[in-house]
């Protein structure tokens, strides 16, 4: 599976959550509720389980966790590679 470069991008507000937007021809098919699909993820080397899901104003959103990002944040660019689980 190839992975695909993007841009990390914090939802705005207190406590906001910061994400990799997925292109829709690396977006895994929704396979649970919510448009949620599981997967395994790997983003600049750090892989862990977690799951994409479905936003209709900002298409397929993969969460990145501090501890994956290390010191990344909004703006910064990252390499995504999507496995789908289960």
């Amino acid at each position: 599976m190839k992975g695909f470069r993007t841009t990390l991008w914090r939802h705005p507000g207190p406590g906001g959550w910061t994400f990799a937007r997925v292109p829709a021809r690396h977006a895994p098919p929704a396979t649970h509720p919510w448009g949620r699909t599981p997967v395994t993820a790997t983003v600049d080397g750090a892989t862990w389980d977690t799951s994409v899901w479905r936003d209709r104003r900002h298409g397929t959103l993969l969460p990145v966790p501090a501890r994956i990002r290390g010191d990344k944040d909004h703006g910064d660019t990252v390499v995504v590679l999507l496995k789908p689980r289960g």
